[in-house]
């Protein structure tokens, strides 16, 4: 465990044993807490900076002082804010019976004052029975700073535990819980109830993985993260959608820590409950034998673990375990892909996004354990495991250095079919599976598969196709993939390799999984999109420049408006919101409004089953932005199996027709791809 974790976890019980102020929770304050505020995404640069606790439960106003004491807050003061529209989302949720009246600071020789929804004051009897609003001074977290101090701590109690997290600006955050009980190497994790007093002011170590293998990543390390805008005080109180993340990372890197997928802004502006979790990676998480307690999909055992623990606790942070979304990108999609696959994960969820999912053996397909055993005893070769029988050899590696088993070419990163996680090649689209009660909605970065294409030193296409990996012959020779001719050759020839790679690799997958699925009715509904402008990650940004906007004398910072490549990743900033957090500062006019409306549209998902933002919520928040996109365009409709429609996502979104059809045909990748069973021989 890092030193700075652990301070974290030892300062919380320090703050638990203090006498003089105890850690508050919604039972001692006697009301749900709610933190409400605008949430633009911009941050500390916004002009709407008010934020408030709003205390549900009604009582006089002396009441409310005592409640916003123990939070270490006073009665909220509006006469320090000018923009007081915000409120209104109280009265758009019904957060209290009295619809429109709120305790508020009162002034010298007013008398006691409250504010309407709508933000005009009044005088109001001193013991008349209303909800509250306390001032919220936590200020708002960053990547380099965090004041996780006692004045800022909540305690939550769930099942057996009490569990002390802490707010900032935007929500209330629960980091580091650990979900499963940890299992031995190359075995199954199982949930575990939390129990007695829990620090959850730091996040827990990673799982080992080749960028990590210091004292900052752990064997054990099954923990789970919680953002959330609002803490219940009891079982009856209102609950808030769930979307549950999973990060991606070619199942060999990732963490739920990860700060791009930090849960801040997504909860608070898209009122909704984010969990992020960590699961095990590479040989540690997909060593598959045929040993029954070792076979494999030890990574999807820590997923199904981590839903447990949301189905018997996420209500007590808030969470509605009833509107659960599963989301992530990449191996995160695959991951998706995998949990509506595995009979294990059936009923833990209801939602599901899909973004950017690669095709191909270990995504999309799953080979047998048999299929894998030559990998299997490579790494066993290679660690000097060389026993006669494999029960001795598996006993060996489970002895080995942990940071060898994840580094190197000789590691295992792919599902397998292990008969209890994933009793089949695939998901079954072509209707001989279940039909799942699951919404879905799928799509891909326009270039998605530029940073897994590559500058070629040859000038000749077809060779350049070749070494990539590609049937040059067939590509070329359907004249459907023509070269550009910009005079910059090796330029033309990546974004011929770019635009092949995308479609080989995600778009033809993603559009033939939509179709299937509609075809044999496997989910009631299916939305699709294609994201046609990008942000990509400080962190990662392959083929440098390609990626990026281009930079100018006018635009130091990039222009948006010239061509670029809108890659893998670039879509995670702007869902998240939290480009500025990670320090990219706004390129043009038009980055965080897009921010706005991708994580309305996705939260919107996540609360209806449909992404469209909802015109009442969003006037209730104040977000103009994205009210006056959705007032402009058509509702965003579900795919049909007869029209192959797909949303554009950009600064003006529209619909269009699934992209590159033929091409996808030429790639041996047709709209039908995943309802014949010829494909099943691609499993390698």
């Amino acid at each position: 465990m890092a030193p700075l974790v652990g301070l974290a976890r030892c300062l919380v019980f320090l703050s638990l044993a203090r006498d003089v102020v105890p850690v508050p929770s919604p039972q001692s304050i006697r009301s749900d807490l709610t933190i409400l505020t605008h949430n633009d995404l911009y941050g500390n640069s916004s002009t709407r900076q008010a934020a408030t606790i709003v205390l549900s439960a009604r009582g006089s106003r002396s009441n409310a002082e005592s409640g916003c004491k123990a939070l270490q807050e006073t009665l909220w003061d509006p006469a320090d804010h000018t923009e007081l529209d915000f409120l209104r989302y109280l009265e758009y949720e019904n957060a209290s019976d009295d619809i429109g009246h709120y305790w508020i600071r009162s002034r010298s020789n007013t008398g006691c004052r409250a504010i309407t929804t709508l933000g005009k004051i009044k005088a109001i009897p001193c013991d008349t029975k209303l909800p509250a609003l306390c001032s919220q001074s936590a200020p708002l977290g960053s990547t380099s700073s965090n004041n996780t101090g006692p004045a800022w701590q909540t305690t939550v109690r769930t099942g057996e535990a009490t569990v002390v997290g802490y707010r900032d600006k935007l929500a209330f955050r629960f980091l580091g819980l650990k979900y499963a009980s940890y299992p031995a190497r190359f075995t199954y994790s199982a949930y575990q109830a939390p129990r007695g007093q829990v620090s959850a002011l730091a996040y827990g170590p990673g799982c080992i993985q080749s960028s990590c293998t210091d004292a900052s990543c752990s064997e054990q390390c099954l923990y789970l993260n919680i953002w959330t805008p609002h803490l219940p005080s009891n079982a009856r109180s209102s609950k808030k959608a769930v979307m549950f993340w999973i990060h991606g990372g070619a199942f060999m890197s990732g963490f739920g820590s990860d700060t791009t997928f930090d849960g801040g802004s997504m909860a608070s502006r898209g009122d909704v409950v984010v969990v992020t979790i960590n699961y095990r990676l590479s040989t540690l998480g997909f060593l598959a034998t045929s040993q029954s307690k070792s076979r494999g999909n030890y990574w999807l055992s820590d997923m199904v673990a981590a839903l447990d623990w949301v189905q018997n606790h996420i209500q007590d942070f808030g969470g509605d375990k009833e509107r659960v979304t599963i989301f992530g990108q990449s191996a995160g999609a695959a991951s998706v892909r995998a949990l509506l696959a595995s009979p294990r994960a059936k009923g833990r969820f209801s939602r599901a996004i899909m973004q950017s999912c690669p095709g191909g053996t270990g995504y999309s397909l799953y080979p047998s354990i048999a299929e894998a055993t030559n990998k299997t005893n490579a790494i066993y070769a290679a660690n000097g495991c060389t026993q006669q029988n494999e029960a001795g050899r598996l006993a060996c590696l489970q002895k080995a250095d942990p940071a060898k088993l994840v580094t190197g070419t000789t590691t295992y990163n792919f599902p397998v079919v292990d008969g209890t996680y994933l009793t089949s090649s695939e998901l079954l689209l072509d209707g001989s599976g279940p039909s799942l009660d699951v919404a879905l909605m799928t799509g891909v970065m326009r270039d998605d598969g530029a940073p897994f294409s590559s500058f070629s030193k040859s000038l000749n296409a077809s060779q350049t196709l070749t070494d990539q990996g590609y049937d040059a012959d067939d590509i070329l020779g359907s004249d459907l993939f023509p070269v550009p001719q910009s005079g910059n050759a090796t330029l033309d020839i990546f974004n011929l390799t770019a635009r092949v790679a995308t479609d080989a690799m995600f778009r033809c997958p993603t559009q033939s999984t939509g179709f299937s699925a509609l075809k044999s009715k496997v989910f009631p509904v299916v939305y699709s999109y294609e994201i046609d402008r990008g942000f990509q990650l400080v962190s990662w940004s392959p083929n440098p420049r390609t990626c990026e906007a281009p930079k100018t004398a006018e635009d130091p910072l990039g222009d948006p408006n010239l061509p670029y490549w809108k890659c893998h990743s670039g879509e995670l900033y702007y869902e998240f919101g939290t480009a500025i957090r990670e320090g990219r500062q706004p390129r043009d006019q038009e980055d965080i409004p897009f921010s706005q409306y991708l994580l309305d549209t996705w939260t919107a998902f996540g609360r209806t089953k449909h992404p469209n933002p909802d015109l009442g919520f969003l006037q209730a928040r104040g977000f103009t932005n994205t009210s006056a996109v959705v007032k402009k365009i058509t509702p965003w409709k579900p795919t049909s199996a007869r029209d192959l429609k797909l949303r554009v996502l950009d600064v003006r979104p529209r619909d269009e027709g699934f992209r590159e059809v033929k091409q996808c045909e030429v790639l041996k990748l047709p709209m039908d791809y995943y309802l014949d069973s010829s494909h099943s021989a691609d499993v390698k």
